[in-house]
């Protein structure tokens, strides 16, 4: 039987989807370099901070750490023959900075750069088209010891690292990614530390932000320099926004304060200038800005990448309510009556997709926007033997989702393109393995992979749609 062979009969999930998207409509999945690659000590790789982080004890789920992960470095030719069967136009990765640069600067590792250029040419060869992403979290632990992105030289350090990757792959490679998620490199890894590199101080939440931002800004025209004419340069945000489920006063300032956070580093790329009030809000010691920041933050980008997973709601809870400790202030809502929530405890909330893609042109009026995350952990059970794995939740999560986003287009958004998070189950940060959100699952402890119910519809789609 072809692993590629529509929905597996035992789940009774419609998987046709009533819409039409462009032509040029790219359609792809998502990894991380950590989450995935392995081969942590192999062929020059240097530490990073979440080698340091995993490696210490509490800090993740039994400890794990993505040491082997799923083993993509030494199976990249298995994974990228999946992609191929799964139709993927595009894949989105990222690359370890210190497999390039062990210690963050310096001497390049020509091993490192050895396994990308492979990476690039198996996926052209399968005219799958690379989108890649320069920092998914993994700072070489070197330069963590000077400073990390509280240190501005990091910031310096890494538009060299960006030319020495464009320098390299720059003839290749047409789409390219800054950062992903700045917003949880400073908040999850600086301010309240369940990320690496595990720092609990949120006063330095401004300086890290502004750091990621610069670093940014001093790498997009490396990256228009170092590679061919035509190429695409952008950057990867998460989004979650923020409603109310009253019109309270308390609740409405609680939701303009959310967004305000969500605009922490939009509002500067897109317009120069940090939202008014949001040091405040992060509680934070305001960041030492240079007069041409804004000027390197600010330069046009030809996309951005957005992630999209939930949103947060807030509601007024009274006096006299439960739980007492939260009474007379607005709250957010963690059980919604009426809604499905997903393993990671995240609300299921496909229409809220559409707002966010209408806002964010309305707001910055944004060239061309793709979803570059999306997707969902579910609990996941494979029996052992078999091809298939049913995941009747996931399927239905990616397709009121990708609906969403085509009512987003149909309303005027240019949105050109959707990447599935993930193609493998994976190591999930602090969650470790016991989270899946691949369109494929990965027994850990063989190593094999089966295309899950949830990939073969979106397979399906992929060729319905072209």
């Amino acid at each position: 039987m072809s692993l590629i062979n529509g929905e597996h009969p035992q789940t009774s999930v419609n998987p046709n989807i009533s819409m039409a998207f462009p032509k040029d409509f790219v359609w792809g999945a998502a990894t991380a370099a950590y989450q995935i690659e392995g081969a942590t000590n192999e062929d020059g790789r240097g530490l990073t901070i979440w080698d340091q982080f995993a490696a210490t004890p509490g800090k993740t789920f039994l400890g794990q750490t993505g040491e082997v992960a799923t083993d993509h470095y030494h199976r990249v030719a298995e994974d990228v023959t999946l992609m191929k069967q799964l139709g993927l136009g595009a894949y989105r990765f990222s690359v370890a900075w210190s497999r390039i640069l062990p210690q963050g600067t310096g001497t390049i590792n020509q091993a490192g750069l050895d396994f990308y250029d492979h990476l690039v040419d198996e996926l052209l060869a399968k005219n799958i088209m690379p989108m890649l992403t320069l920092y998914h979290w993994d700072l070489p632990l070197a330069l963590h010891e000077r400073g990390g992105w509280l240190n501005r030289d990091t910031a310096l350090a890494f538009a060299d690292y960006a030319e020495i990757v464009a320098r390299r792959l720059g003839d290749r490679v047409n789409y390219w990614q800054t950062h992903n998620e700045p917003w949880c490199i400073a908040y999850l890894g600086y301010g309240i530390g369940i990320h690496a590199p595990g720092e609990k101080n949120v006063a330095h939440l401004g300086s890290v932000g502004h750091h990621l931002l610069v670093a940014h800004g001093l790498a997009v025209p490396r990256l228009r320099a170092f590679s061919q004419p035509g190429t695409q340069v952008g950057i990867t945000l998460n989004f979650t926004p923020a409603y109310g489920a009253d019109q309270h006063p308390e609740t409405l300032k609680q939701v303009e304060k959310a967004q305000r956070s969500n605009r922490w580093f939009s509002d500067p790329i897109f317009r120069g200038a940090y939202p008014e009030g949001l040091f405040a809000d992060l509680d934070c010691d305001e960041p030492a800005i240079a007069a041409e920041d804004f000027a390197l933050i600010n330069a046009p980008l030809d996309f951005l990448g957005v992630n999209y997973y939930t949103r947060t709601l807030f509601q007024w809870q009274p006096e006299g309510s439960t739980p007492v400790e939260t009474a007379g202030q607005s709250n957010v809502i963690r059980s919604v009556p009426g809604s499905q929530y997903t393993a990671m405890g995240w609300e299921i909330c496909p229409l809220v997709l559409t707002d966010l893609l209408l806002w964010l042109q309305q707001e910055y009026s944004v060239p061309a926007l793709y979803i570059t995350e999306n997707g969902a952990a579910f609990d996941d059970k494979w029996d052992g033997e078999s091809e298939y794995v049913v995941d009747s939740e996931r399927l239905l999560y990616l397709r009121e989702h990708i609906r969403a986003a085509g009512e987003a287009i149909k309303q005027g958004v240019p949105l050109r393109g959707y990447f599935a998070w993930s193609l493998l189950d994976n190591y999930e940060w602090m969650d470790g393995y016991s989270k899946r959100f691949g369109l494929i699952y990965v027994d850990y402890a063989s190593q094999r992979r089966i295309i899950k119910n949830s990939g073969r519809w979106y397979a399906s789609l992929i060729k319905a749609q072209r």
